[in-house]
């Protein structure tokens, strides 16, 4: 089999475990995609592989910045300190270990609420504000999933252009 066969499947998946690390935050997400791109792109040296690169790379880029910035500033916006999301991501892996299929979610939401009544000392108030942090923890994941999305359809794209005129 052809080397830029094989690599063209290699990356394909990272591709897939890439946007997979988008919604699940044990894995590197839009980082990834960039890697397998650039790994693609040097694989065929070509000028599609290397459009391709450069496009996906704006995309995901993109798509990570967006993710950040969009959490970030709602987050801001409501005074919710980052430890808060912080302690429920690390919940949220626990949990992922704990609890089989719904474990992320659980543990991410159980950890966001309990860092915020120790916070508020209030429970009304922490649920509030857990709330929100949920809310613009989602909005910055959709953000980064859609153009991580579009990163990977750029890849297919490409592929199709590259091996058909090849």
């Amino acid at each position: 089999m052809d080397l830029e066969v094989i690599m063209t499947v290699v990356c394909g998946a990272l591709i897939a475990v890439g946007i997979a690390g988008v919604v699940v935050p044990i894995l590197p997400g839009s980082i990834l995609i960039i890697v397998a791109l650039l790994a693609w792109a040097l694989t065929v040296a070509s000028v599609e592989g290397w459009v391709v690169f450069a496009i996906g790379t704006v995309l995901a880029g993109a798509g990570l910045a967006a993710g950040l910035v969009l959490t970030g500033r709602s987050l801001r916006q409501r005074r919710i300190p980052g430890r808060s999301v912080t302690i429920g991501v690390v919940l949220g892996i626990v949990g992922m270990f704990v609890i089989p299929v719904v474990g992320l979610v659980v543990g991410f939401v159980v950890g966001l609420f309990a860092s915020e009544l120790a916070r508020q000392r209030d429970a009304r108030a922490a649920l509030t504000s857990s709330l929100h942090a949920l809310k613009a923890t989602g909005l910055g994941i959709l953000a980064e999933l859609a153009l991580a999305c579009l990163a990977g359809t750029t890849w297919v794209i490409g592929v199709w252009v590259y091996f058909a005129t090849v």
